[in-house]
Order: structure tokens, then C-alpha cells, then sequence
């Protein structure tokens, strides 16, 4: 058995190896939008079409991802994290062979195939090291990497676009992930399944790392996902964050895919400069909100049941007038102003967007939920959302198009303030008592 000490280090130290991953993981998926003027030049690509290059990414990674969620429920985690980071990276590097449109598709689509197994395997991961007392902090530090990897895919992607040609960019975007996961095989340690959360139920220390290889962690419970299912309608707040998640997603790829070219064409700036500006506040300040929504999640967690989904209920609320004021507004300071604050609180709501989640999901099926959620969240959510503006600019204008996303904001913030306030804590209350009986009774 690790020593206390040491493994109240090592928690953290795990959040710090997964930190970047995750960076990478954004970085490759994010570096294409600010090449799109020049594939557009290239390929010859009107709006919609450079939408669908957003849309097939996120299509498949919402289709793919209950699947994943479902696999890493019943593997190792380790191995499903490194695994996905060498073969997303092998895809962000074959984009380059790319001759046509089709061809682009093809693997901006296969590379979010190789990228959904990560969320749910390193949730899981996490989860299992850190309990409900610190769960949120360290969810909320490891999302920073998402802002970071954010800002320096879409800065460095545009640098080394018109420098060198879109194409280097893929190839050292995907080099670099898969030096990485070399480097991180060997000091990744795969925790007992459940470990945090029996800690917090019987105050007492946290079992033992499980250092087996073997699949299914030692004889680990799992659950069908039929049963999966049929907690959704038994535990209401689940369904309501998975229903948040779907409109706050919406809102985020539309961030994403869109700014930098709103930017590139409402300001005139080189695509580099378009692709930091685009990112860079946004995320900066996501990457302060983040672990303060952290800190103050498990705080209001330690108050009430649904602590957490009233930070995120409370910060998509105030994030509505600021994504309008970034679309419309003419004034480049009042852009930067309004990025900023869209960007700390879109961090206070991204660092719970799991933990409130696992708050009513037993340890055995929260791979199944992360995937169940990326399925919501990415296919109904950010996969329509390139295409949908994409289609309102021609009609509307871009700029226009971009300030109505400010609508899902609004009805996130609705059904997480339901989840909070009226579902929580009896959802909350049928999981510890769930965990207190056999995993076969776990659900319900």
C-alpha cells in the first residue's frame, strides 16, 4: 500500500500527467479552424462547407463516444488513454496527406473517432484518485489544459500555416502527441476502481493504487447499459446536466469553429493573430474560472447535494450578454472585454461539467456517462452547431448568426438551475446509499 503522504501527492501528480494529454487533445482538434481561410483558398470551400469540417469531427465524436464510455467501464484506463493519444495523433498527422474535401472529412471525422475515448477514461481516472471533497479542484485544473491546448492550436496552427504551409501544422501538432505518450507509459499508475468514493463513505484512507494489469480492475463490478439507462429517468438531475451540457456545447463549437474567421474578416487581422485573438482571452480567462469554479464548487458541494450544477447554472447565466456583445460589437475593446468575461465563466461551468455528474453516478458506469454525455453533448450540441451558423450567415451575416448561440446559454442555465434546486439531493442520496449496498443494487 502507497503511503498516505505519497499518494496525496501522486493524486495530483496524475492530474498534472493527464494535464497534457488533454492539451494535446485540443490542440489537434482545434488547429484546423484557423487554417480554414486557407483551405477555403486551396479547396475552394464556401462557409457551409467549412462548417461541416467542424460538424464531422463532432458527429463522430458524439456518436462514437457511449461506445467508448461503455469499453472504458470494462478495461484498463491506462491503456485506453495512451492508446487513444497515439492513434488520434497518427490521424492529425495523416490530415496532411489530405488532396481534397472529401479527403479532409474524412479525417477531421476519423481523428474525433481516435479522440472520444479520452474524456471518458480520464474522468473515470480522476475520479477514482480524488472524491467528492477535492473531485471539482481537480477536474477543474486538469480542464485548464483544454484552454491552453485551445490557445496554442489555434495560434501555432495559423503561425505555422502561413509560414510553412497548412500541412506542417498537422504534422507537428501529431508528432508531438506521440513522443508524449511514450514518455507518460511508464509513470501512469491505474487506480482501484471506486477507490475515492469508498474512502468518502467510510472516512477512512484510500484503498490501495492497483497496480494489475489485468482488464476490468481485479474483478471490478460494471453495469449493462440497459441498467445505465434506466438510471437516467431514476436519477432526473443526470438527464438535466446531460440536457445543459448539450446547449452549453452548442454555444462553445460555435467559439471554436467561427470566431477566428469572424475575426479574420470583421477585423482584418492575419490568420495567426485571428486565431489567438479568438482563443487566446476566451481561454486565458477560462483558465482562472476553471479552478475557481472548482474551489467553489466543492464548496457549495459541502453546503447542498447540488452544489455544483448551481456554479454551472449560475455561470452559463452570465455568460449570455458577453457571447452576444463578441458577435456584434464593432469596438475592439469591448470585444476583448466581453471575451474575457465569456471566457471566466465558461471556465466556473467547463471544471463541473463531470464532477456534478458523478455526484449521482456510481463509480462502475461513469466511463458509460462521460460517453453518454459526449454523445448528447457533441452530436445534438457542437456537431450541429459549425453547420447550423454556417447556414444562418448566409441568410443573417455571421456576426448575427454567432450573437443567437446566446439562446443555448439561456436554456442550459434553466435546466441546471431545475437540476440544482429541485432534483440533487435526493439523486445525490439514492447514490451513497447505492454504494453502501452490493454493486448489483447499485441502480435505481
Amino acid at each position: 500500500m502507497a503511503a498516505p503522504a505519497s499518494l496525496h501527492r501522486y493524486k495530483w501528480y496524475v492530474v498534472a500527467m493527464l494535464w497534457w494529454i488533454a492539451f494535446f487533445n485540443y490542440a489537434d482538434r482545434q488547429s484546423i479552424f484557423s487554417l480554414f481561410p486557407l483551405l477555403s483558398r486551396e479547396f475552394r470551400l464556401n462557409d457551409v462547407q467549412l462548417g461541416l469540417l467542424g460538424s464531422s469531427f463532432a458527429a463522430v465524436y458524439g456518436i462514437s463516444a457511449p461506445l467508448m464510455g461503455f469499453i472504458v467501464d470494462r478495461v484498463q484506463r491506462k491503456a485506453s488513454i495512451l492508446g487513444g493519444l497515439r492513434i488520434w495523433s497518427l490521424i492529425c498527422m495523416a490530415t496532411a496527406l489530405s488532396r481534397s474535401f472529401a479527403s479532409l472529412i474524412f479525417f477531421r471525422a476519423a481523428e474525433g473517432l481516435g479522440e472520444t475515448i479520452y474524456f471518458p477514461a480520464s474522468m473515470s481516472f480522476i475520479s477514482d484518485y480524488h472524491g467528492k471533497g477535492t473531485r471539482s479542484r481537480a477536474m477543474g485544473l486538469h480542464q485548464t489544459s483544454v484552454y491552453i491546448g485551445t490557445i496554442a492550436g489555434g495560434f501555432f496552427a495559423g503561425l505555422i500555416g502561413q509560414r510553412y504551409g497548412w500541412r506542417s501544422s498537422f504534422v507537428v501538432f501529431g508528432a508531438a502527441g506521440i513522443v508524449l505518450s511514450f514518455i507518460l507509459s511508464r509513470l501512469l499508475v491505474e487506480p482501484a476502481r471506486g477507490a475515492a468514493d469508498l474512502a468518502d463513505t467510510q472516512s477512512s484512507a484510500i484503498p490501495p493504487l492497483q497496480r494489475s494489469e489485468a482488464h476490468g480492475e481485479g474483478g471490478a463490478p460494471t453495469i449493462s447499459f440497459w441498467n445505465f439507462l434506466q438510471l437516467i429517468p431514476a436519477r432526473p438531475s443526470l438527464a438535466l446536466c446531460m440536457a445543459g451540457f448539450l446547449f452549453q456545447n452548442f454555444t462553445t463549437m460555435v467559439l471554436f469553429t467561427w470566431m477566428p474567421t469572424l475575426l479574420f474578416r470583421k477585423f482584418h487581422l492575419s490568420l495567426a493573430l485571428a486565431g489567438l485573438t479568438a482563443t487566446v482571452f476566451v481561454q486565458s480567462a477560462s483558465m482562472i474560472g476553471s479552478p475557481l469554479g472548482g474551489w467553489l464548487a466543492d464548496a457549495l458541494r459541502r453546503r447542498m447535494a447540488g452544489g455544483r450544477m448551481l456554479a454551472q447554472a449560475i455561470a452559463a447565466g452570465f455568460e449570455i450578454p458577453f457571447v452576444a456583445v463578441c458577435a456584434l460589437t464593432q469596438s475592439w475593446t469591448l470585444l476583448i472585454a466581453s471575451l474575457l468575461l465569456w471566457g471566466g465563466f465558461k471556465g466556473i461551468y467547463e471544471a463541473n461539467i463531470f464532477a456534478s455528474v458523478f455526484d449521482v453516478v456510481p463509480p462502475e458506469a461513469r466511463g458509460t456517462a462521460t460517453g453518454l454525455m459526449n454523445l448528447v453533448g457533441w452530436l445534438a450540441g457542437a456537431g450541429t452547431a459549425p453547420v447550423t451558423v454556417g447556414l444562418l450567415a448566409g441568410r443573417i451575416g455571421l456576426s448575427r448568426a454567432v450573437a443567437l448561440t446566446a439562446a443555448a446559454c439561456a436554456a442550459a442555465c434553466i435546466l441546471l438551475l431545475a437540476a440544482a434546486l429541485v432534483f440533487a439531493r435526493r439523486d445525490t442520496l439514492s447514490l451513497e446509499s447505492a454504494l453502501a449496498s452490493p454493486a448489483s443494487n447499485r441502480i435505481g
